[in-house]
């Protein structure tokens, strides 16, 4: 089976690393071989922790619950596919991108990478849903609701923008999952969307 390229988009809290790994083994039940699934937000709380001045300010960002800036992200992801991707990987890629911007560069990498037909997998939750979610897992960035709120804000600022970049551009399939629902209903509706564009 050819190698796909899959990017989760949703706001935080609606379950997009869940799904994530519930499709990577889905496909590797249908025996798709080397699914990886990228989370960028492990990517950016490792790169936090380093000692370095960069990673300090990087910190400062990721306390006040803010967007990190372009140049960062872009880094992020990038740096994990140079140094994990061996070739022939299919790709969950979960956490960006988060802006217009990082859309083009992302598709760069892409393209360079021999991806054809990307799809998009938007998990569509309200607001309300997703800080209900985010209170209850209690992770040590979800514990200020003013944080919470600011991150729920960027995603109505900056991710919504750039799934709309995705809606209009023709080289992507967006499958729109509606996220309120169990996990196992979220997922059953992924697979048969899936299905349903892949024929």
């Amino acid at each position: 089976m050819q190698k796909q390229f899959f990017i989760f988009i949703g706001r935080s809290g609606c379950g997009k690393g869940t799904q994530a790994e519930l499709l990577k083994k889905e496909l590797e039940s249908k025996g798709v071989e080397n699914v990886v699934h990228i989370t960028t937000g492990d990517g950016f709380r490792a790169f936090a922790k380093q000692d370095t001045y960069v990673s300090s300010l990087s910190r400062k960002v990721n306390e006040l619950g803010e967007l990190q800036p372009e140049f960062l992200a872009v880094y992020n992801w990038a740096n994990i596919f140079i140094q994990t991707l061996k070739g022939g990987e299919t790709i969950l890629l979960d956490g960006a991108p988060r802006k217009p911007f990082e859309v083009h560069v992302l598709h760069s990498a892409i393209t360079f990478l021999g991806y054809e037909k990307p799809i998009v997998i938007y998990v569509d939750v309200s607001e309300g849903w997703s800080k209900e979610r985010l209170l209850a897992r209690g992770r040590e960035d979800d514990k200020e609701i003013e944080d919470i709120d600011r991150r729920l804000s960027w995603f109505e600022t900056e991710v919504l923008p750039t799934l709309d970049v995705y809606l209009h551009d023709p080289r992507y399939k967006v499958l729109h999952i509606n996220g309120e629902q169990t996990i196992e209903e979220v997922h059953a509706e992924i697979v048969k969307k899936l299905d349903e564009v892949q024929r």
